[in-house]
């Protein structure tokens, strides 16, 4: 199975029927997939952080949502994430693609790397790190996991997982 349809696969089983997504080139097959699915609601964000107030709202709605965005914008989450997502002990996959790590050919990729881990770990939020297309076999597991405690957790997936830059 391709990794595309194995993710998508997986959040199908989890019942997460709304994805917003902020383009990347590295998501793109999978984002293609998502917005293909007729089980699930696929609404584009503008913003990484427009795109958590559109999941607050699904997930208040009776949805299980995710979002689909790159590290580089996580910084413009911080407020969203502490005061809606965790205060409301809301349930929140963030399948993130991880730029610039070794190989990255932007340069200002590489700052956010620089901080994203440190900002998911002083946000306490659980972390995982895709480098092998083999590693998203506990991908069904997170789910479940973040579902059942009622916490955004982030995957970062870096190039090595999608292939290369």
């Amino acid at each position: 199975m391709d990794i595309n349809d194995k993710l998508v696969a997986d959040l199908v089983a989890n019942d997460v029927s709304f994805v917003t997504t902020v383009p990347c080139k590295q998501l793109a097959g999978v984002i293609d997939k998502i917005d293909a699915h007729p089980d699930i609601l696929h609404i584009p964000s503008n913003k990484e952080d427009e795109g958590m107030g559109l999941c607050a709202g699904a997930f208040m709605g009776g949805k299980r949502p995710a979002i689909i965005m790159q590290n580089t914008a996580l910084g413009v989450t911080i407020n969203t994430l502490a005061t809606l997502i965790q205060y409301y002990r809301m349930p929140l996959p963030m399948l993130i693609s991880y730029r610039g790590e070794l190989g990255e050919p932007v340069a200002c990729q590489v700052e956010m790397a620089v901080h994203t881990k440190a900002l998911l770990d002083q946000m306490h939020i659980p972390t995982f790190h895709f480098h092998r297309q083999s590693d998203a076999e506990e991908f069904d597991k997170i789910l479940k996991y973040t579902f059942m405690c009622n916490k955004p957790v982030a995957i970062l997936t870096d190039a090595s997982f999608w292939g290369g830059y």
